[in-house]
């Protein structure tokens, strides 16, 4: 997921352009400024709102399930953008958008009046209905109640990048933790990707990750489990006469 950026200014405003000069198909020569200084196109789409999407909620949807990380997967659990990152290390939990944006608040009261960049690695692009309460089964699904995001276990939710000190960014991040359900970490650019809960370094490497376990012989199985058996005794050792 690419980071939300605002959208590009032209130099000048589109109040003081005429209607004719617009749109480039139908621009006038009479005008004052240059047809370089109108973007006709641009390669990237243009900005949305993380919180609600585009698309409305008329078309009702499954709530659906987080991502589970199987098969050695470890996107989206390092910091890509940022220098610094919010992650979370509970199990997987749906975030209303009410709650990001009370989260992504509370960073910005915190770093006021600094310089500094956040970016966001979720989308609350997920619809949730509910129906009221002791109602009759059936009648259709419900109406629609809010927007939220689906965040799988050791994801990224929040980046920041600038000229800041780590303990204010650290302060910060604390803040919108407490803010969101369930618990958070927080980390730096550089440090090594998770695989569920299990962090990839010092020795643990993701191929030994996606090794499957080896079978021990039958044998071998059974001794183990004779030892571990509470009660038992140990075989005689034979003596010599």
């Amino acid at each position: 997921m690419k980071p939300r950026s605002l959208p590009v200014l032209s130099p000048c405003s589109l109040r003081t352009v005429p209607s004719s000069a617009r749109f480039p198909f139908r621009f006038s020569t009479s005008c004052s400024i240059t047809p370089s200084a109108i973007r006709t196109f641009s390669a990237t789409s243009h900005a949305q709102s993380w919180l609600i999407p585009k698309r409305g909620h008329t078309q009702k949807n499954r709530k659906g399930r987080c991502r589970v990380p199987t098969g050695g997967s470890t996107r989206g659990t390092t910091v890509v953008w940022g220098d610094y990152g919010l992650r979370m290390r509970d199990h997987d939990r749906r975030i209303s958008s009410q709650q990001l944006a009370i989260g992504a608040e509370a960073i910005k009261k915190r770093l006021r009046g600094e310089r500094y960049r956040l970016y966001t690695r979720v989308a609350a692009n997920t619809g949730v209905y509910s129906s009221g309460n002791e109602s009759r089964m059936g009648k259709g699904k419900g109406s629609f109640d809010y927007w939220a995001a689906r965040v799988a276990v050791s994801q990224i939710v929040f980046e920041i990048s600038g000229e800041l000190h780590e303990q204010v960014v650290r302060d910060a991040m604390r803040l919108a933790g407490n803010k969101l359900p369930g618990l958070y970490e927080f980390v730096k650019k550089g440090d090594p990707p998770v695989m569920g809960l299990t962090k990839v370094e010092a020795g643990v490497t993701l191929d030994e990750m996606k090794r499957p376990w080896r079978r021990l012989p039958a044998d071998i199985k059974a001794g183990r489990i004779s030892a571990s058996t509470p009660g038992s005794l140990p075989a005689a050792t034979p003596t010599a006469a």
